[in-house]
């Protein structure tokens, strides 16, 4: 078990009061998920890319083939999500507390990533642009992944796959709101011709 595992299983569920837990489960068992999930559309991904622009070159296939696949793409993802919530949407309704319980953690974690982030961008003296990246890769979290994991792991129906569905509804409103703590930043940071003439003058 990763420390980030033992984390949330232990300590974290310790500070609060709550009844900790090992996780019980093969790594084979969780490897073969991401295996799965994460390594096939990898390889895919990459023959499609090798394939279509040694058959169509790169310009048609940018321009043709992708953008008639990556729909498809967000349908599933969809597809997935709609598919979740009917399965857990009356474990959500029923359980408050624990969807809570579960929210906590997450909005301790989208907090911490994105203040340190954009924190750690201004003190490396990165622009507004690549701060702003910064930050909201370090907050991103690949729930996708989790849920497919989880179910593939614990059951569709499992708690596991309830706090990987809960994830998407802490995580879609917590970073829209940093949109627009990052738009009020924007201010703060000089704008790209002042960068400009700051370099000039310094050489």
């Amino acid at each position: 078990m990763c420390i980030r595992d033992r984390f949330y299983l232990t300590v974290l569920p310790d500070w609060l009061g709550l009844p900790t837990s090992a996780l019980d489960v093969s790594p084979w068992e969780i490897a073969k998920s991401v295996l799965i999930f994460l390594g096939m559309p990898l390889v895919a991904g990459y023959l499609s890319r090798r394939l279509g622009e040694r058959r169509w070159g790169r310009p048609a296939y940018e321009q043709g083939f992708l953008p008639r696949i990556g729909p498809w793409a967000l349908y599933g993802l969809l597809f997935t999500i709609v598919v979740l919530f009917a399965l857990q949407g009356h474990e959500i309704t029923s359980r408050p507390l624990d969807v809570a319980r579960i929210a906590l953690p997450l909005l301790a974690y989208f907090a911490l990533m994105w203040t340190g982030g954009y924190a750690l961008g201004r003190a490396l003296g990165f622009t507004y642009e690549r701060t702003t990246t910064l930050a909201f890769t370090a907050a991103g979290n690949n729930f996708e992944l989790a849920i497919a994991v989880s179910i593939a792991t614990f059951g569709v129906t499992s708690g596991q796959a309830l706090a990987g569905v809960v994830g998407p509804l802490i995580e879609v409103p917590v970073l829209v709101g940093l949109v627009y703590a990052a738009l009020g930043l924007r201010s703060h940071y000089p704008k790209p011709a002042d960068t400009t003439a700051k370099r000039l003058e310094t050489s």
